[in-house]
């Protein structure tokens, strides 16, 4: 490709409104261009880096006895009300009626379409297991899209789809795909990852993994044990609760306490310390509408993924004046709610004497509660997120938060869909069950964006061999020169005959600029050919990602450049 040529400019100054390294880089380099928010176009650059992520996990998925298939973008809504998840996505599906009147939807994921394909299609034992794909465009409506490819609202994702007769040969599945999926990553060029339980979220199912780009450009808070490697999304994160005050302090007495509402006024106004209150966070279920009040230790914060599962739906913030409540004051003794509402207690109130908490009426809190005393029949359940210091529910060892990209997810969905939709087979006793289901997806550009924020450094992009745009790019310097012009399109002939990648800066400019360019884009290995050079008939290499650099014989240039690809991915492949 002749850089002269090539759709997309490159530019300077950091674009406005960009803040993550992959999108600042993306749109400097002329790899992508924003079409509206959360929507972008891939320009040449970009859309090679993703075929060749594609390529990678269609090897991968393919060596899995996987067949690709292609689903519709558009759906109309009875595939969905099949499964029940029509009415419980929210704003994030849209929803549209076509000119007939008939209510459509775009896909932000296939499950509904991928057990539709295999109705009437299987019906014996002996059909399965069996694993179709896709790679395909989805649309969510994100309600916040960031970071450029990071977090979008259209995007392209590789979803996989596995069917068995039993539960065993399911999780035999789960962990190839387990493991395809680390291959993947480390083909990708990936090192710093880790995989973690994960939330099942809107797709259900009992278990699930996450996969994670480790980052501090990353959203998602991660638990980690260093000790004995427990990883975990803080969403689902346990932990051993740190040890508090056991010892009971007398009665339990209400206490002025004017103003103070939050924690940290009732601690300042009591002089005590947060891990000596409870605190109350309500809600409203969205399903039944019922009142969720949620009491936790003042020194921890609430975890709403796990309190939407014990409520098995999506929550709402409320309106607790509604209720009789008084914000603030809040408490576990004389709570006067309606019959039904839903009151949890997190486990770390279990056992605790000495406890602050509020008096259900305005300028009072009660000190010294006991919940073994006070707070009857109270059932505790984990509702709060991990803490950095908090102890490994497994070994014990201090656990670290750190931050990451979702760079991928797989999910054993058991019959959530199969059942609701009707997919079957026919039992050896006569009888038919329910085909049992695993889900598997992998974001193309999120990867692509995510790579970048592991390898890219301050002069640019730092592509891996096996996505690069391109392996070589070759920039001769003074192409005005007559003798640096033919030898320079004698290279790119060459080795575009032998099968190598070249980005050829045929441009007219200054070597400032066409140094720059090429470390901004990133393409592996540099070749650059200039009159200084060619005194000694040679070219000079440099790899783009540690800078290291040799002057190589033009007459063994294509040679080198063979062996430099090779020791490249070499480098990739030998981890896996």
């Amino acid at each position: 490709m002749r850089l002269s040529k090539l759709v997309g400019k490159r530019v300077k100054e950091n674009p406005a409104g960009a803040t993550l390294r992959s999108h600042i880089l993306l749109l400097r380099a002329g790899y992508i261009k924003q079409v509206g928010s959360g929507i972008f176009s891939l320009l040449p650059p970009a859309q090679r880096v993703s075929l060749k992520i594609q390529k990678i996990i269609r090897e991968e998925m393919d060596n899995l006895g996987g067949q690709e298939v292609l689903f519709p973008v558009v759906m109309p809504k009875e595939l969905w009300q099949m499964s029940g998840r029509y009415d419980s996505i929210k704003e994030e599906m849209v929803r549209f009626k076509d000119r007939n009147n008939h209510d459509m939807l775009l896909g932000m994921t296939h499950e509904e379409a991928a057990v539709h394909m295999l109705l009437n299609n299987i019906s014996s034992p002996e059909d399965l297991p069996c694993m179709i794909y896709q790679i395909q465009t989805k649309f969510r409506d994100e309600a916040r899209p960031r970071g450029g490819l990071i977090r979008v609202r259209e995007f392209t994702m590789k979803d996989a789809y596995s069917f068995h007769n039993t539960q065993e040969d399911l999780d035999s599945f789960y962990k190839k795909m387990y493991d395809a999926y680390i291959r993947i990553y480390k083909r990708l060029g990936f090192k710093n990852f880790v995989v973690v339980e994960g939330d099942n979220g809107i797709m259900g199912g009992k278990v699930s993994h996450e996969y994670m780009a480790v980052t501090d450009a990353g959203e998602d808070y991660l638990v980690i044990c260093p000790k004995c490697h427990y990883s975990s999304n803080m969403e689902v994160a346990v932990c051993q609760k740190d040890e508090n005050d056991h010892n009971m302090a007398g009665e339990a007495e209400e206490v002025f306490t004017g103003n103070a509402h939050t924690i940290e006024e009732v601690c300042a106004f009591l002089q005590t310390d947060a891990k000596h209150t409870a605190k109350a966070v309500c809600y409203q279920s969205d399903n039944d509408q019922k009142l969720i009040v949620a009491f936790l230790r003042g020194d921890h914060e609430i975890n709403e993924s796990k309190l939407k599962k014990l409520v098995k739906s999506e929550i709402s913030f409320v309106d607790t004046d509604k209720y009789g409540l008084v914000a603030g004051n809040i408490g576990m003794l004389n709570l006067n709610v309606p019959e039904g509402t839903y009151i949890f207690y997190d486990k770390s109130l279990e056992g605790l004497e000495n406890l602050i908490t509020g008096a259900n009426k305005p300028e009072r809190h009660i000190n010294h509660v006991s919940m073994t005393r006070d707070v009857k029949n109270a059932e505790f359940v984990d509702i709060s997120l991990v803490k950095e210091g908090e102890k490994c529910a497994h070994c014990g060892e201090t656990l670290t938060l750190t931050r990451g990209i979702e760079i991928g997810n797989i999910f054993q969905l058991g019959t959530k869909y199969t059942s609701s939709m009707g997919l079957k087979v026919n039992a050896p006793d006569g009888t038919q069950k329910d085909v049992i289901m695993g889900c598997y997806g992998i974001g193309i550009g999120r990867n692509l964006a995510s790579i970048i924020e592991e390898k890219a450094d301050d002069k640019g992009l730092v592509w891996p061999i096996t996505i690069a745009p391109w392996q070589v790019h070759l920039c001769p310097l003074r192409i005005d020169d007559e003798s640096v012009n033919a030898i320079s399109e004698e290279v790119y002939r060459n080795l575009t005959k032998a099968g190598i990648e070249v980005l050829f800066d045929d441009r007219n400019v200054s070597a400032g600029v066409k140094l720059t360019d090429s470390e901004l884009m990133g393409v592996p290995i540099r070749v650059v050919i200039s009159p200084k050079t060619l005194a000694n008939l040679e070219a000079e290499i440099t790899m783009r990602a540690t800078g290291d650099k040799m002057f190589v014989p033009i007459k063994d240039l294509e040679n080198e450049i063979k062996l430099a690809i090779a020791e490249e991915t070499n480098l990739i492949m030998e981890n896996l």
